[in-house]
């Protein structure tokens, strides 16, 4: 099948139930989607699709066929997208592991409202888990990643 990731098409040979997971990590190389719980529950697996934000973990990749993906690794290729700069700026990864979930929801919030409040903030990472408890360093980057957006 054929899949669009980071703008760039790509040829899969998987079954279609494979998750795409591991269509990304195993097939594709692109290890920066994180696999945390495998049930959906965590969130390290987030990745886009038509701009939405999806469980990589339990998607088929025959779902996401057509769709435009975005993964970490798409969001930018040199660290620029605000919620990565915001990230960096405010010091939020400890651990690091469900980070890049973290960013990929952020972001997908981001697009969705340009200027959200704590409220819109806890309800749309409210699916991503962060085991070492960097809630307050999240909340602050992702407002500091809405001023940037602005610039």
């Amino acid at each position: 099948m054929k899949l669009e990731i980071n703008g760039r098409a790509h040829d899969v040979d998987a079954p279609p139930d494979m998750p795409l997971l591991w269509v990304l990590r195993d097939l594709l190389g692109m290890t920066g989607t994180k696999f945390g719980c495998g049930i959906a529950q965590c969130g390290a697996c987030t990745v886009h699709a038509d701009g939405a934000p999806l469980r990589s973990c339990v998607t088929p990749v025959s779902a996401v066929e057509g769709k435009a993906l975005v993964t970490i690794e798409g969001l930018s290729s040199d660290g620029s997208h605000p919620v990565q700069r915001a990230w960096a700026e405010l010091d939020v990864v400890q651990c690091g592991y469900c980070q890049s979930g973290q960013i990929m929801s952020a972001a997908a919030l981001l697009a969705q409202v340009p200027a959200p409040t704590d409220t819109d903030i806890d309800q749309a990472l409210s699916g991503n888990i962060c085991r070492c408890g960097t809630y307050p360093r999240i909340r602050a980057a992702v407002h500091r990643a809405a001023e940037l957006g602005k610039a």
